[in-house]
């Protein structure tokens, strides 16, 4: 079965100064990532996925995966408030060539366990492709307790996306959901040394959609148990992290960053503002002292 590998950055969507989708852009990022990343999350947190339309996310997902052209796994995110638009996009994504789907916890109202299974059920019934929970408490606005997560196991979802940002949480669930058959990966690049000595196999960095290079150094210490190698690589990524909160967000600092790097020029969609100018050249004096500007 399918399992996460490697570095899968939570792909960001592009949009143009008036907040349209910049397909053009959403090109040029997929083949800047496709050979220094080993799959793509798309449409989720980053990608903002619930400030688009059904209909743009599902053109996204499109243009992603025909433009991926295979070199790399399309995890398409299809996580909304509700089953019937949440199956809509699984089985569009599955249509479309998606290598699985993830769902976030259906969200703005605050569900007991049964309407979350009930949630999942449908998603793993709508499609033949994998099924990953996508476990973010701060963005479904509610926890996902090892029971609740042991349910949607027996129904026939896949894996977990692990965005608790909770190493207590992660070992519990390397320790009691993952098998042969199902897979656990973290959903950030900030904890992944702790995470790869658990057992873990994959993270999700947002910042990997500016900087793969050193995700994936870090990932492949990692996996060959280079640790001084590793925690060296890891204070530098969360040093990284500390100047992606000059733009007030990870999410808002990726557009800059990917800006400053010369790879695309995007912006993010409204409510969210893009980063100053002032903002901007803070991250670049600051990336410039890491010697991180170096030629994409």
């Amino acid at each position: 079965m399918f399992k996460m590998q490697g570095i899968v950055p939570p792909m960001i969507t592009p949009f143009d100064i008036d907040g349209n989708v910049d397909f053009d852009a959403l090109e040029s990022l997929v083949d800047f990532l496709a050979p220094r990343v080993d799959g793509l999350f798309i449409t989720g947190s980053y990608g903002s996925g619930a400030l688009m339309t059904t209909d743009e996310r599902k053109l996204v997902a499109e243009t992603t995966i025909n433009k991926a052209g295979g070199r790399v796994p399309v995890i398409v995110m299809v996580g909304t408030t509700n089953n019937r638009q949440s199956v809509d996009l699984a089985r569009h994504a599955e249509w479309v060539g998606a290598t699985a789907v993830a769902a976030v916890g259906p969200y703005y109202f605050k569900h007991n366990d049964d309407s979350v299974c009930y949630f999942f059920e449908d998603i793993v019934k709508a499609v033949d492709i994998p099924v990953y929970v996508y476990n973010n408490p701060g963005f479904q606005g509610y926890p996902m307790d090892i029971k609740l997560l042991r349910r949607l196991k027996a129904i026939g979802t896949s894996g977990i996306k692990d965005a608790t940002f909770d190493i207590q949480l992660h070992a519990a669930y390397q320790r009691l959901l993952k098998d042969d058959n199902y897979d656990v990966a973290l959903g950030t690049e900030a904890m992944w040394l702790a995470a790869r000595a658990l057992g873990c196999e994959a993270f999700i960095p947002g910042l990997g959609n500016a900087f793969p290079e050193i995700c994936r150094r870090m990932h492949r210490e990692g996996m060959a148990g280079d640790w001084d190698e590793c925690r060296q690589t890891q204070f530098e990524v969360n040093r990284l992290r500390e100047i992606m909160y000059l733009a007030k967000s990870t999410q808002l600092a990726v557009y800059a960053m990917l800006e400053i790097r010369g790879i695309i020029r995007a912006y993010p969609r409204a409510p969210f503002i893009a980063a100053s100018d002032a903002e901007k050249h803070a991250i670049r004096e600051e990336l410039a002292k890491m010697n991180m500007l170096m030629e994409a």
